[in-house]
Order: C-alpha cells, then structure tokens, then sequence
C-alpha cells in the first residue's frame, strides 16, 4: 500500500473511527483500525462488537492494500503529524508513516484475525443533524447507569411515520423527545432499543450541516445505523422489553405553575449548596410565588423566593436537585411549566416560548417527588 493523504483529513477520520476502540478490548484484536487505498479513497473501519465505525476520505493511491494496525496509537501519531501532506506505505510486517521530516514505523496486527463488520442495514429515514442530536440530548438525560439492567440504559426510539419518539427511564424520571423527520416509507411504524451512551456517542461526531440518515431492518431487526457527511455508524440493539410508561403522564393536570427557566435553575443550584447528598430540594407554591429550600434545622439552611405564574391550589413537592438541574437544562425554550397533580405523583416539565404561550410538547420530563420531612 502507497498513500499521500492530507494530514487534518487524516488526522481527523482516525480519531473519528477509533473512538469505539475500548481502552481494554475484550479481544486484543479489537484494538486495531482497518486501513483500506482503493478507488482514490483510504477507507477506515473499527468494531468493538456492539458498535462499528466506517470512514473513507480521499487520497492519492499509487498502490492499493489493506491492513490493520493498533488504532489508539495511530490515533495519538496522526494528530501530531507537522506537514500538509503525510505518506503511507506499508511492507509485508509494517507501516511507514511520512510527515515531513518525522517517520513513524508501526507493526502490523494480523488482519485475518480481524472479525466481519456488521453489515449496514437500508435506509429508513433522515433528519438534519442539530434536530437530530438536540432529540439525543434531551432523550437521554433519565438513562440509567445500571448496567445489571440493560433495558435501563437504552434509549427507546420509535418510528412512527413522520415523527420519531425518544423515550428513556431510569425509573425516577422519564425524558422524552419527539422530532419530525423524512421516512423512506411514510407508513412506517416500529421500535428499537438502543444504547443512550451509545447513542450520544454518535450525536457528538456529527457533522452538524449534513442530514442524518438511519437505517434500518425490521426483518432483521438487530443493528441500528447511523450515516453522516460519508461517516457510518451501527449499533447493536438491546434485546429486552422497554417499560410500559406512557400511563405515567397525566391526562389533565390540574395546578400548573409557568417560572423563567434560568432564574429556576440558578435559584436551585444556589439552594441545594446547603442539601446533604442525596436530600430533597423543596419547592413550595403558594399564589403567585414559589419558596425553595434546603437543609435541616440543626444545620445549614437555604431559602429563596421566585415569582410564578401560577394556575391551581397550593402545593409542595420536592425533588432530587440534580435530577431537576438535568431536566430543566435540557428544555431549549426560556420559560418551563410545571404541572402537578399530588405531591407524590410526577411532574412534568416543558418548555415554553413566551411566559403566556402554550408549552411545547417536542420534550417532555417526569420527574418523581422525593418524600420530604417539614
């Protein structure tokens, strides 16, 4: 194999590509990239056996191949590279890498110990990229770090015709985001369950001015794929039945209290300063106000009072500060509402344009309150 590739370009598809090599790789052989000069193309490729990486930017070939060589390292030498240009050229057992007056020798791993990449399953759909990853963001802020529930730590999403519905959980709260997009096939209508770290792992390398594009086989339904400015990702599905939580949402909600989001959030972090890990940041709604505090009377206290626009009888509940910092700072409109039934049942939240709008229903956060002591 000869290349003269530029050495950003490179640079950059290496670290793309070899992002999914795990820092311990179940097989050492999964700590390698695929390096493939073929039709005026280098071609990358990495696998960890749940999630697979392509790339392929252009190059001068003089000689075709295909190797495989240790990605991590390859990674930490092509960042580094000086010069515009950067040469590749490999002999029976190595890899020279080129760079202006800096020459890199590494071994070559063997190739045919390498496993097949999954194949990439047809298109389903796409959506422009800051919709897409925005979905992402918001859609996984309830996943659940336990690992010994699998379920838990997915991210379900949904394609219904138009629309596609993110919904995670981690039994605490539920994050919800929903997103018009363009399907293949406008009956479509089915489910996946997919990896929330996974899933951000993808929204964050994206190329935020090309579309996303998504495939999908529900023949076959066992990889989810993820294509993006001549970047490809699949990722292994979770096998498990996601919770049934659409009951968990109210059909009315009979006190409902409208607060600029920014002045909430800050209101909270300055009151949770005095919370003992893990205790209960209280919000009590009384009129036209709200008081939050925090904190024992044998010990350290904090209070602070907003204005709301408040519909509803008066009402109490309290919460885990951090689970409400995440949910209201994944709300991209300036005011959120919160709307309660009890004290004890969940609250959702929503973002709204204007104090005096209607709320958006594009996300939706649930949060449970915390039993508190007066």
């Amino acid at each position: 194999m000869k290349v003269e590739i530029d050495s950003a370009a490179l640079a950059d598809a290496v670290a793309w590509t070899t992002r999914v090599i795990d820092a311990r790789p179940a097989n050492p052989i999964l700590a390698g990239v695929q390096l493939e000069a073929i039709d005026g193309a280098l071609q990358l490729s990495a696998f960890n056996y749940e999630i697979s990486a392509r790339h392929h930017i252009e190059a001068g070939i003089d000689e075709t191949g295909s190797i495989l060589v240790l990605g991590k390292l390859l990674a930490d030498i092509t960042k580094s590279l000086p010069a515009e240009k950067t040469y590749l050229s490999t002999t029976d057992s190595t890899l020279t890498i080129t760079s202006g007056k800096s020459t890199f020798t590494l071994q070559l791993m063997p190739q045919s110990e390498y496993p097949d990449l999954p194949v990439v399953p047809p298109k389903i759909g796409q959506v422009d990229a800051q919709t897409f990853a925005q979905a992402v963001s918001q859609a996984t802020v309830a996943v659940s770090r336990e690992e010994n529930r699998p379920v838990l730590t997915g991210v379900r999403v949904q394609f219904q015709s138009d629309r596609v519905i993110m919904t995670s959980t981690d039994r605490f709260r539920l994050s919800r985001s929903t997103f018009t997009w363009s399907p293949k096939n406008e009956e479509v209508d089915t489910v996946t369950l997919v990896r929330g770290s996974l899933l951000k792992d993808v929204a964050r390398a994206l190329d935020e001015h090309q579309n996303v594009i998504v495939d999908f086989d529900s023949e076959t339904p066992s990889l989810l794929g993820f294509e993006n400015a001549g970047r490809v990702s699949t990722s292994q599905l979770i096998d498990g039945e996601f919770p049934a939580v659409d009951r968990l949402f109210a059909d009315e909600y009979p006190i409902q209290a409208v607060i600029d989001k920014q002045l909430l959030i800050a209101a909270i972090k300055r009151v949770a300063l005095v919370a003992e890990r893990n205790a209960p940041i209280r919000m009590v709604f009384s009129g036209q106000e709200l008081t939050l505090s925090a904190g024992a009377a044998d010990e350290a206290q904090a209070s602070e009072t907003l204005d709301v626009d408040m519909d509803g009888d008066d009402i109490t509940v309290a919460f885990n500060p951090s689970y409400l910092i995440e949910g209201l700072s994944a709300i991209t409109e300036p005011f959120v509402r919160m709307k309660m039934t009890t004290a004890v049942k969940p609250v959702e939240f929503n973002g709204q344009q204007e104090a005096d709008s209607d709320e958006s229903q594009d996300y939706r956060y649930l949060l449970v309150p915390m039993r508190f002591s007066n």
